[in-house]
């Protein structure tokens, strides 16, 4: 039997969005009260540089159920979600962007999902006109190639807009890897799910945090954190490579052989050097890539570190690499 009161909490990562909280606590207050839940917000603060922490304060001195923990400095959003999943105490979390494109009213529509048995509930875009045309291609492309490199399918327009239930949020507590890919992680821990179409609405105010640099980034840890294929086709180009060589060597003494030598080709021996140091390059780039993220993974620091916490009180029960909270100035070991 279902229980009459079910308890929500809603995660917001933040940075740099001071001008767009009030609308969103706003907006977010309008749908909750057409959910019958009982919800708390618990906003991330991942290192912001503008008046977003004394925004969060504000409005948790308003609505106690507006909570806030502010991270050190920027850890990432993927981080800062981990973070956010840690403090979570409802029945079930939802993840939801600061920025409004995302629109609050959608969450009655997960819960409705989630109540039918539905563990993972994720918005799923209809359109990406937000994004610019040559963005859009670059994201088709990426989907494209991780699903031929990963034995994890990522569901189309799906992002981090989702529903997950209690079991969903301790089985991705329970991942503590560093150089974190969310949307795979979403889809490897299983269990059921189903999609809620949604349109993206345009950005309040602020401007978008993903530079291409950081995109990226980002694209590479989701690669290299889901699939090995990339060591196996450096493996399988050498030997390709090394058989041709062996082929070519084969031909070239029956050539001598019959015809004798001819002049040395000095272009052809280059554009070989050439060609053979490339493929050395990157097949140790793609090794170095992999070494990188096990010396990340072998230092075991933590995920993030939480510098203070808004409305909430002690620390969060589970997760898989615990959040080390730093003391204010003067103030003792925590």
């Amino acid at each position: 039997m279902t229980p009459s009161r079910q308890t929500l909490t809603i995660i917001v990562p933040v940075l740099n969005e001071a001008a767009s909280l009030g609308e969103l606590a706003a907006r977010l207050r309008s749908a909750m009260a057409a959910i019958d839940v009982t919800w708390d917000v618990v906003f991330i603060d991942d290192g912001s540089t503008d008046l977003t922490l004394e925004g969060l304060r504000t409005l948790n001195a308003g609505d106690a159920r507006f909570k806030a923990i502010s991270l050190s400095r920027n850890f990432g959003k993927e981080r800062a979600i981990a973070a956010g999943l840690a403090y979570a105490t409802g029945d079930a979390a939802v993840l939801i962007d600061a920025d409004l494109q995302h629109p609050p009213e959608v969450i009655g529509e997960f819960v409705n999902e989630w109540r039918k048995g539905y563990d993972i509930v994720y918005g799923q875009r209809l359109d990406r006109k937000t994004d610019g045309p040559i963005r859009r291609r670059l994201a088709q492309l990426y989907y494209h190639i991780f699903k031929a490199l990963s034995r994890t399918t990522l569901p189309p327009g799906a992002g981090d807009f989702r529903l997950l239930s209690r079991r969903a949020v301790t089985a991705m507590n329970r991942l503590g890897e560093r150089e974190r890919f969310n949307k795979g992680l979403y889809s490897w821990i299983g269990f059921p799910s189903v999609g809620v179409p949604y349109r993206v609405a345009e950005r309040k105010s602020g401007t978008a945090k993903w530079s291409p640099r950081k995109l990226l980034h980002f694209a590479l840890d989701g690669i290299f954190s889901f699939s090995t294929v990339p060591l196996r086709l450096s493996s399988i180009l050498g030997v390709l490579i090394s058989v041709g060589a062996f082929a070519y060597g084969l031909w070239f003494l029956v050539y001598t052989l019959l015809y004798g030598i001819d002049r040395p080709g000095f272009p052809s021996l280059i554009i070989s050097i050439m060609f053979l140091s490339g493929i050395q390059l990157i097949s140790l780039g793609v090794v170095g890539e992999y070494l990188g993220r096990v010396y990340e993974e072998v230092k075991a620091r933590p995920l993030y570190l939480v510098a203070e916490e808004v409305g909430l009180t002690g620390r969060p029960q589970e997760a898989g690499v615990g959040p080390v909270h730093v003391p204010p100035n003067g103030g003792g070991p925590p």
